[in-house]
This record gives C-alpha cells, structure tokens and sequence, in this order.
C-alpha cells in the first residue's frame, strides 16, 4: 500500500473529533482493511451497564469508511451514504475492535463492512456486523 494514502487516513482519522472523544484509535491500515480500537469508557455505556451501540456504531462506520477510502485517489474522501448494523451480542469489556473491509470499490459508490468485536479479559466476541454504501466525494 502507498504510504501516502496510508498517511492521508492517518491524517483524516485524527481530524474526527468524535472518534478522540471515544478514546478511538487507528490501530491497522492496509489496502481495503482497516481496524478501529476503542475503550469502552464510562461516558460511553448504555443503562445496563453495557458498551453503547452509538460506540460500536460510530467505530464499525468508520472502519467501514476509512476501509473504502485506501482504494480511492489522493483527492477524494468517503461519506456515509447507508449503514446498517445487527446487533448481536451485547458490548461487555474493556474495549472494542472494528474491522472495516471493502467489499467492492467504485468511483461513484463503494460497499463495505465491519465486524465490531469485544474484548472482555483477552478474550474476543463478535457483537456486531455492519453493512453499507459509501460515496467517494472531493477533498
């Protein structure tokens, strides 16, 4: 992969004050994969105790479009045109890990989608999968 993408997504993905507001980080990048790590912190748990499905949600989103944006030249960015998430299990842990792919890129319209993990004492559970459509649009 070229270092310049992987350094724009870098650069982009620390503009996202959202994703510093969730403790998120980048922790992967390669071409048509990204992976989105987030701790699930106390401002960011629902009533019971659990991690927020906005959590898993805006990480899995992000993945999903960061993943759809190392296929696409130095001059565009991704926008969010649909997204959906099955929710599957609930967000028990000491963090969260989104795993965006690229399923089908375009020039007008990427498909994507993530895998939202819980890690709860090393170990990883499947609690989410998400499925959209972005769109390339100029920087």
């Amino acid at each position: 992969m070229d270092d310049a993408i992987r350094t724009r997504i870098h650069t982009s993905f620390e503009a996202q004050s959202m994703m510093a507001t969730l403790g998120a980080k980048l922790s992967e990048v390669s071409h048509g994969s990204v992976k989105i790590e987030a701790p699930i912190l106390p401002g960011a748990l629902q009533q019971q105790g659990f991690g927020h499905a906005g959590l898993t949600f805006s990480i899995g989103d992000s993945a999903a479009g960061y993943a759809a944006l190392t296929s696409l030249p130095l001059d565009m960015e991704v926008v969010t045109a649909e997204i959906k998430i099955n929710l599957i299990a609930p967000a028990r842990g000491e963090k969260l890990v989104a795993i965006g792919k690229l399923i089908k890129p375009g020039k007008r319209l990427c498909v994507v989608t993530s895998e939202v993990f819980a890690i709860e004492n090393g170990q990883e559970k499947l609690i989410a999968i998400l499925q959209g459509t972005m769109v390339p649009v100029p920087a």
